[in-house]
């Protein structure tokens, strides 16, 4: 009962957050997008579709979805986020990349890239998870692991905390663990350092509250989305 409370609650904060994704993706036409970590392409069409991007490509490890992602359009490169990107300065619009930079061990490597294949007036949307969303601030105070860095393994995740929505799964690629979870002012100065500027922010899930409160309270929120430009 309490797992499909939790599974629920969770599922009502990610409908959200990608509202937040495609509202953002959607602020300026945008006609050339790259995804970072596109997995099977069909939230990419999406976020395309609301840019207006034409050209569309992306970037993924796992050779499974890089085949679905191909059926469904997208120019897909087998790469890893770790390395540069297999492409010339200022070459898109908009990038995008949803729940992946918490996976990637060098921040600052994906940050540069970022910044470097797009168009100056170009724009990231980004979004992850926050480490200062309430459910993740009780468990540290419970001595817990926070919520979001629970798949700190490959050998099993929800590690260290009795309530993590996937404890005790068995084995899993280490690509799916958590490296770097942002705070709100964390993500907004990380951003900057990598000369990104007129940041905009929008907050999804608030557990065990309504999902809508994290729009008021983005610092709280369980997933942050981030608009940054190129200047």
């Amino acid at each position: 009962m309490l797992k499909r409370i939790l599974i629920g609650m969770f599922t009502a904060a990610a409908e959200r957050n990608r509202a937040n994704i495609l509202k953002l993706a959607g602020l300026k036409s945008a006609l050339s997008m790259l995804d970072l970590g596109c997995d099977n392409g069909q939230w990419t069409l999406q976020v395309a579709h609301r840019a207006g991007a034409t050209k569309i490509c992306g970037i993924e490890i796992n050779a499974d979805a890089v085949e679905l992602a191909r059926n469904n359009g997208i120019q897909v490169t087998v790469a890893d986020l770790r390395d540069r990107l297999p492409y010339e300065d200022g070459n898109f619009d908009l990038v995008h990349s949803n729940q992946v930079i918490e996976h990637v061990p060098d921040v600052d490597q994906f940050a540069r890239e970022a910044f470097r294949v797009l168009k100056p007036g170009g724009r990231l949307v980004l979004s992850t998870e926050n480490g200062s969303s309430w459910h993740n601030i009780f468990a540290a105070i419970l001595g817990w692991q926070i919520f979001s860095l629970t798949n700190l393994s490959s050998l099993q995740s929800g590690v260290g905390n009795p309530l993590a929505l996937h404890r005790g799964t068995s084995e899993f690629t280490s690509s799916w663990t958590h490296k770097v979870i942002f705070n709100y002012r964390g993500l907004i100065e990380f951003l900057e350092l990598h000369g990104f500027r007129n940041i905009e922010v929008r907050g999804a899930g608030y557990y065990p509250l309504p999902s809508f409160l994290g729009g008021l309270d983005p610092r709280h929120a369980h997933f942050l989305t981030v608009s940054a430009e190129k200047k």
